[in-house]
């Protein structure tokens, strides 16, 4: 609505314009001279209202009200006088060098390179600063599995942000510019005597060349730099074989169920940390936001990288995401950049090569169920859960197709983590029931970014929109775990609690001021494991280095499940107590290297080598 506002206001300016300027000439000529104003008119028009009136979007505008649009029409129609009075003033009293010189198809050419590097420029600046200031350290590995993974059920919020945030940026840089470089040079004062150059042809070709070199070479370079673009070079050109050589397939590894198989609950929470908690505990907050997921850890087994604190895996290479989380807890391996574009967005096509969680327990006779609240086409996970388990899958679609939701509700992602809580309740009593060993896997949404979404139940006694949002979401985790303990299904149990990935939502961190020295880390608790694994000394939860990866034998083995060795994939069971990778080898060393290209990945994971 405010493009249409500002769209009429141009069309009232245009008028105005043809009748001042543009009377006697062709109807072409009129035809741009409408086109080019109301472009150059809605542009700062749109700058002015966002920047200048502090109105966030100029997209979505669901919630503005009348005068909101008739103060962009009036903004429109100032702007649009001030850019024909501009006009005006210059046809008066300056000559334009064009006037006076021959045109050349090769400058135009090289005008338009210019402005296309100028482009390519400001988008990587922009782009770059959006992204961190919106995800943080958004690694290169992940941009690229985005971009060749499925989209669909992603929250349209995101988009309309690129498209007002740095795209128009971008846009309006780039045609000051383009005003700059096609803009008719020199200029010349009229008067009845010799006109006076004010700015020489040579100074506007050379102006032109350093402002285009300028842009081109510095965004490039600080977008390299912040996005740490070698990691896409190293992905795709330096070669590794430290999962070539530590690669152990769990089909080889002699794997050993107890007589009595044991069901397995994983809740990813998404986003959840332990920087949440208090100081004195490992977290950053001076109150702990999270006391019942506090106390939950406190009476299971969390794995930490501190002494005696809680704390949690590295945020390593092909880890980072909730997608990749999944799949390093289940198949023991990293998410590595694509090799070929269709690589985890089609069927049949996520991971064939590897062997998972769900296929292992699927031989095995177990029932399986991933819940969402989101849609689980969303990165492909449909087709990773459907390829590798053939998960019953409860996700916004189901819901709605089953009558647990109206046909039309949408909130947040899906449907918000109430209701999937209570949904989760009514599969598991089904699930237990069935008379089979059950997997039964979901992940909550509500704490996602931007800002987290308040449910109506909750209270807010903090000042941050998202720290009441996460504190919320710790206390109904805590409730439905409590029911869950009291089921009598829980004896024969693991219950696996992990955050998915380190949150992105950069305004709590700024908010509360967050250290940027301070190592965050996933929540993760394993509950009720196997009385034979309970037993062992506590000691090895601490001072662990480890990554999402080595989560995959470590919950097999909670479950009772032995193997040869104490590696499945490239992760290490850390109820062994054995060396990780990172352990083994450095967290910076090893990390580098699982950046690098496997071939043994290419060809015998994103592939299937039979």
């Amino acid at each position: 609505m405010l493009l249409v506002m500002g769209i009429l206001a141009s069309v009232l300016i245009s008028a105005a314009e043809i009748f001042a300027l543009h009377k006697h000439q062709s109807a072409g000529s009129r035809i741009y001279a409408v086109v080019k104003n109301g472009f150059l008119t809605t542009l700062f028009t749109i700058a002015i209202f966002k920047y200048l009136f502090r109105f966030e979007h100029f997209l979505v505008t669901d919630g503005y009200k009348v005068w909101h649009f008739l103060l962009f029409f009036v903004l429109a129609l100032l702007v649009g006088g001030a850019l024909l009075l501009l006009r005006t003033l210059k046809d008066k009293y300056l000559i334009c060098g064009s006037e006076h010189t021959k045109k050349s198809k090769g400058a135009a050419a090289l005008k338009i390179v210019a402005l296309i590097l100028i482009i390519a420029g400001f988008l990587c600046v922009f782009a770059t600063i959006w992204a961190k200031g919106e995800y943080g350290d958004l690694p290169a590995d992940q941009i690229l599995i985005t971009y060749f993974s499925p989209t669909t059920g992603s929250d349209m919020v995101d988009y309309s942000n690129v498209l007002e945030g740095p795209m128009f940026l971008t846009l309006f840089f780039s045609t000051l510019c383009g005003l700059f470089l096609f803009g008719k040079f020199p200029v010349c004062c009229r008067s009845k005597e010799k006109p006076v150059t004010l700015f020489p042809r040579w100074a506007h070709r050379t102006l032109a060349i350093l402002l285009t070199l300028t842009v081109f070479a510095g965004g490039l370079g600080y977008g390299v730099y912040r996005f740490k673009i070698m990691a896409v070079y190293n992905a795709y050109f330096e070669k590794s074989s430290m999962i070539d050589d530590h690669y152990v397939d769990p089909r080889d590894a002699n794997l050993q169920f107890p007589q009595r198989k044991r069901n397995l609950i994983h809740i990813y929470l998404e986003s959840m940390e332990n920087s949440y908690m208090s100081k004195d505990l490992g977290g950053y907050m001076d109150v702990n936001l999270i006391p019942e997921l506090t106390a939950i850890a406190q009476e299971g087994y969390s794995f930490s990288h501190l002494d005696h604190q809680f704390g949690g895996p590295q945020a390593a290479v092909g880890t980072t995401w909730s997608v990749a989380s999944m799949v390093n807890m289940t198949t023991g391996l990293p998410m590595k950049a694509p090799t070929e574009p269709n690589a985890y967005g089609s069927e049949g096509n996520f991971l064939p090569g590897a062997y998972s969680l769900g296929e292992i327990l699927a031989e095995q006779g177990y029932e399986q169920t991933l819940m969402f609240g989101a849609d689980a086409d969303f990165g492909g996970l449909t087709y990773y859960f459907k390829s590798h388990g053939d998960f019953k899958i409860m996700d916004h679609k189901y819901a709605q197709k089953n009558g647990l939701i109206p046909p039309t509700y949408s909130v947040w992602w899906g449907f918000e983590d109430d209701k999937l809580f209570e949904f989760a309740k009514d599969e598991l009593t089904r699930l237990s029931e069935t008379g089979k060993p059950f997997n039964f896997i979901m992940e909550t949404a509500d704490t996602h970014r931007p800002d987290g979404y308040l449910s109506k139940n909750a209270p807010t006694p903090h000042e941050n929109q998202y720290a009441n949002v996460v504190a919320y979401s710790s206390a109904e985790v805590e409730k439905f775990v409590r029911w869950i303990q009291a089921q009598p299904f829980y004896e024969n149990t693991t219950v696996v609690i992990t955050g998915d990935h380190l949150s992105m939502e950069s305004n709590f961190f700024h908010f509360y001021k967050f250290d940027p020295a301070y190592h965050r880390s996933q929540y993760n608790v394993i509950l009720n494991p196997y009385p034979g694994v309970a037993s062992r000394d506590k000691e090895i939860l601490f001072n662990r280095q480890y990554a999402n990866f080595d989560m995959f034998p470590t919950i097999l083995s909670s479950m009772g499940v032995t193997f040869d060795g104490s590696r499945l994939g490239i992760g290490t069971d850390l109820f062994s107590g054995d060396q990780t990778l990172f352990e083994e080898y450095g967290f910076e060393y090893a990390n580098e290297e699982l950046e690098k290209k496997s071939d043994f990945y290419n060809n015998h994971i994103l592939k299937d080598a039979d």
